[in-house]
């Protein structure tokens, strides 16, 4: 398998892709979230907002995570709408969200075309409880279809997900387990193309490549750009050296 990792800005870069050359569109956009009032999710960093353990303040903050919902959803939307030209029929676009911005990324998703599908919920048994209150241990997984679902594939996919954020080796604010991710990209045909938007520290491409798909990733830090590309390298090295086997 391979990969490409575009270093700028997610819709610079996608309006340079070809029509259809995607099979699904798997990403983490950063969706401002974080706060309960306007002024808590515009004026805080995205470290002040996500970590909470000593130990994680050396994470570097990412931009992009200061706009308000109006013009989060017009972003969104642009940006999917490009995902979409990009996408060959029956491709999958899956969006991660927080419950503030959920009914955005819906809206978002629809306006730009994908037939909306459904909500998938991710839960973190390690959150913390709520005194008073239910505990907010969930982020979603919004997801929306280029035309009609691929029903010839035999895959069936959970319709829901637990697993807690990586903690140990964790190296990006919002990193997504890569077992949960192995299992999103398989919506992606074997030796399909899964694009993410916002690569971060590479986690859905680390996941694409383990489960045989080719990945198309954008970061606009560098910073992250250049860890998902010592982890995207990493990972092919291993698959290379696993397919070579051991040395005589």
């Amino acid at each position: 398998m391979s990969y490409t990792l575009h270093r700028g800005d997610a819709l610079t870069v996608l309006k340079s892709l070809p029509d259809e050359s995607v099979n699904a569109v798997i990403t983490d956009p950063p969706y401002n979230s974080g706060g309960r009032t306007s002024s808590e999710r515009t004026g805080r960093t995205a470290r002040a907002k996500y970590v909470t353990s000593n130990s994680a303040h050396d994470l570097a903050n990412f931009p992009g995570e200061n706009r308000d919902q109006r013009s989060y959803r017009s972003w969104l939307t642009e940006l999917l709408t490009e995902a979409y030209r990009a996408s060959t029929e029956h491709a999958v676009a899956m969006v991660f969200t927080d419950w503030r911005q959920e009914p955005t990324t819906t809206d978002a998703l629809q306006m730009a075309g994908w037939t909306w599908s459904g909500t998938l919920p991710w839960i973190k048994p390690a959150s913390r409880p709520r005194k008073g209150a239910p505990k907010q241990d969930s982020e979603f997984i919004v997801w929306g279809v280029k035309g009609s679902v691929d029903n010839t594939r035999d895959l069936y996919l959970p319709g829901h997900y637990i697993a807690s954020q990586p903690r140990k080796g964790r190296v990006h604010i919002t990193q997504k387990p890569v077992g949960i991710m192995r299992q999103l990209v398989q919506v992606c045909p074997e030796g399909g193309t899964v694009l993410d938007l916002f690569t971060g520290s590479g986690s859905t491409g680390v996941a694409a490549l383990r489960e045989g798909r080719k990945f198309v990733g954008v970061e606009l830090s560098p910073h992250y750009a250049d860890i998902a590309e010592r982890r995207l390298r990493a990972e092919l090295e291993q698959d290379d050296f696993a397919l070579a086997g051991p040395e005589e």
